[in-house]
């Protein structure tokens, strides 16, 4: 005899009202969860009113001001403005022509002022670095040279006050003469005259055992010149604008020869608020 089944129909129902209960509970739960939600979102991030131009126009203005804000580089500074002569002497100079020199000189001195007397700067290219050497200017560079000896024998007082005044930065002198036995006590700042260009050389004449002989050979005219450390690029004044055109002619042919043609690329001429006018080699 098998077994028999006893279905109790009144509990199975309850279970299921009980089930349906906490079912529609969970759901009303959830829905109300899932309001909450939506309406903190919209809070937080309410929906965008504006039109599609205004949307573009925002959004160019927060690139403009990105990309402002992490440029690598500065707005560069206002130049200031070049005189009327300037403007008025850059008319006549052709930046593609290469001059003569007298007609460079021509264009020079038609901006003559009378408020300073100009210098006359020209400024020599060279093919390669390392090109130096000395000469003697036939009508000086109108500048005044400050020039000062060191000279242990005659006057040891006088190089060790040198010597101080130069460690605490005081460098009262375009050129320095130096006696041979003088060089140990001046090795001392030699960091400072270095980078100046001021150290005595045996090369341009600056150490001499007849310093008083070399002082007047500078302040005669003799000038030293040498291709920039980094650059193969030489700067030298060459007179003043007062000077005659004859003079300063000549003070730039003896430049232009004591550098030789072969080691010159080009040559411009200029004097202090002039624009740079080519010359001819």
């Amino acid at each position: 005899m098998g077994k028999v089944r006893v279905k109790t129909i009144g509990i199975e129902e309850e279970e299921d009202k009980q089930k349906k209960k906490l079912k529609e509970r969970n759901d009303a739960k959830k829905a109300a969860n899932l309001l909450k939600k939506q309406a903190e979102k919209e809070i937080e991030e309410p929906k965008e009113t504006n039109t599609k131009e205004e949307v573009a126009e925002k959004s160019a203005d927060e690139k403009a001001n990105k990309k402002k804000k992490n440029s690598k580089y500065k707005t560069s500074k206002k130049t200031k403005p070049h005189s009327g002569s300037y403007l008025a002497m850059a008319k006549l100079v052709d930046s593609n022509k290469k001059y003569t020199i007298q007609e460079a000189l021509k264009i020079l001195n038609s901006a003559k002022r009378t408020k300073f007397d100009e210098t006359v700067e020209l400024h020599i290219n060279t093919t390669e670095k390392g090109v130096s050497g000395n000469l003697t200017l036939p009508h000086g560079t109108g500048k005044k040279v400050r020039i000062e000896i060191a000279d242990n024998a005659a006057d040891p007082k006088h190089l060790q006050e040198l010597i101080k005044e130069i460690e605490t930065g005081k460098v009262n002198f375009d050129i320095l003469i130096a006696t041979p036995e003088s060089m140990t006590h001046l090795a001392k700042v030699a960091r400072v005259l270095g980078p100046k260009g001021l150290m005595p050389n045996p090369k341009n004449g600056t150490i001499s055992p007849n310093p008083k002989e070399a002082m007047k050979k500078f302040s005669l005219g003799q000038i030293n010149f040498k291709t920039e450390p980094k650059f193969p690029i030489i700067h030298l004044s060459v007179g003043k604008l007062s000077f005659e055109e004859k003079q300063l002619s000549e003070n730039i042919n003896a430049i232009l020869g004591a550098i030789q043609a072969k080691n010159i690329k080009s040559v411009t001429l200029k004097s202090t608020m002039s624009p740079g006018i080519k010359v001819e080699v």
